[in-house]
C-alpha cells in the first residue's frame, strides 16, 4: 500500500450513506450535544455563583464539568458537521489535534475524579483536619496537577501516534481515536504509541486501585457512625462520585478492553458513544439528582434575585478553604 504518511486530510466513518439518515444523525447528536452543554454550564454556573458551593468538593466538580464540555465538543461539533456536509474528512492537522485535546480532557477527568476521592476521604475520615489539608492552595495545586497529566500524557499519545508511518487515511471511526489510527500503520512504529497506551493503562489502574482503596476506608468509617443520619449524610456525598467513577471505567473499559481481530464499524462507534459521549452527558444529572446543594442552587438560576449583587466568583479561590 501507499505510503500516505503526507496525507493532508483523513476520512472518517459515516453512519450512512443515506442523505436522510445523515440529516437524523446530526438531529440526534445536536439534541445530545446541546443537553450536554446546557447540563455541564448549568454546573459551572451554580458552583460560580452559590457561595455555599464555595468548597473544594463543588471546586473539582466544576474542575469536572469544564472538562465534560470540553471533550464532548472536541468530538460532537465535527461529527455533527460532517453528516450535515455529506462529508467525511477531517484535516490532518484538525485529526492531530482532536487527539491531543481528546486525550487532555479524558486524563485530566480521571486525575479530578481520583482528587474528588480524596476529597472525600479526607472529608469523612479525618473531617477535624479537612480544612488544613484541603486548603485553598492544596486544592488549586491538585486540579493543576490534573490538568499536568493530561497535557503530559496528551502530548506522548500525540506525538506517538502521528510519528507512525501510514498506509491509508481511512479511519474506522467516526472521530480520530488512536487505536485506529494506529491500524493504519504500516511501519512498526507504531509499537511507540502501544507502549505509550500500556503505560497509560498501567496509569489508571492506579487511580482505580487508590480510588478503590479510598472507599474501602470511607465505608469503614462510615460505618462505625452512631447516628444513621450521620451514615446517610455522609454516603449521599458520596454516591454520586461512586456513580461517575463506575460510569467513566466500564463504558472505556467495553471499549478498549475487548477481544482481538476485527471488530465491526458498527460496535466500534457503539464503544466510542459510551465513553465518549455518554459520561460528559450523564455526569451533571447524576450529580444534581442526589446533592440538595447543587439542586438548590440551580433552582436559584431561575431567579437571580436570590443572587447577591456583588459577585459572589470573585471571592470563589479566597473560600475553598
Amino acid at each position: 500500500m501507499p505510503n500516505l504518511t503526507s496525507t493532508s486530510e483523513f476520512l472518517l466513518l459515516e453512519f450512512s450513506d443515506i442523505r436522510e439518515l445523515q440529516i437524523l444523525h446530526f438531529f440526534v447528536f445536536l439534541a445530545v450535544y446541546l443537553v450536554a452543554v446546557t447540563g455541564n454550564l448549568l454546573i459551572i454556573t451554580a458552583v460560580v455563583l452559590d457561595h455555599h458551593l464555595h468548597v473544594p468538593m463543588y471546586f473539582f466538580l466544576m474542575n469536572l464539568a469544564i472538562l465534560d464540555l470540553g471533550s464532548i465538543s472536541v468530538i460532537l461539533p465535527k461529527t455533527m458537521v460532517n453528516s450535515l456536509l455529506n462529508s467525511r474528512s477531517i484535516s490532518y492537522s484538525g485529526c492531530v489535534a482532536q487527539v491531543f485535546f481528546y486525550i487532555l480532557l479524558a486524563v485530566s477527568d480521571f486525575a479530578i475524579l481520583t482528587i474528588m476521592a480524596h476529597d472525600r476521604y479526607v472529608a469523612i475520615c479525618s473531617p477535624l483536619q479537612y480544612e488544613t489539608i484541603m486548603h485553598k492552595g492544596a486544592c488549586i495545586q491538585m486540579a493543576a496537577s490534573a490538568w499536568v497529566a493530561g497535557i503530559l500524557n496528551a502530548t506522548l499519545h500525540t506525538g506517538g501516534t502521528f510519528a507512525i508511518t501510514f498506509c491509508s487515511n481511512r479511519i474506522n471511526q467516526f472521530f480520530c481515536e488512536v487505536p485506529q489510527i494506529v491500524k493504519l500503520s504500516c511501519s512498526d512504529l507504531y509499537l511507540i504509541e502501544i507502549g505509550i497506551l500500556l503505560f497509560s493503562c498501567s496509569l489508571f489502574g492506579g487511580c482505580f486501585i487508590y480510588i478503590i482503596i479510598t472507599y474501602m476506608k470511607i465505608f469503614a468509617t462510615v460505618l462505625r457512625m452512631p447516628s444513621v443520619n450521620s451514615r446517610k449524610k455522609a454516603l449521599s456525598t458520596c454516591l454520586p462520585h461512586i456513580t461517575v467513577v463506575s460510569l467513566f471505567l466500564f463504558t472505556g473499559t467495553f471499549a478498549y478492553v475487548r477481544l482481538p481481530g476485527n471488530t465491526s464499524s458498527e460496535m466500534n462507534v457503539i464503544c466510542a458513544v459510551l465513553y465518549a459521549i455518554l459520561p460528559p452527558l450523564l455526569n451533571p444529572f447524576i450529580y444534581s439528582m442526589r446533592n440538595k446543594e447543587i439542586k438548590t442552587a440551580l433552582l436559584k438560576l431561575t431567579d437571580l434575585g436570590h443572587y447577591p449583587q456583588t459577585s459572589s466568583s470573585k471571592n470563589f479561590l479566597v473560600k475553598l478553604g
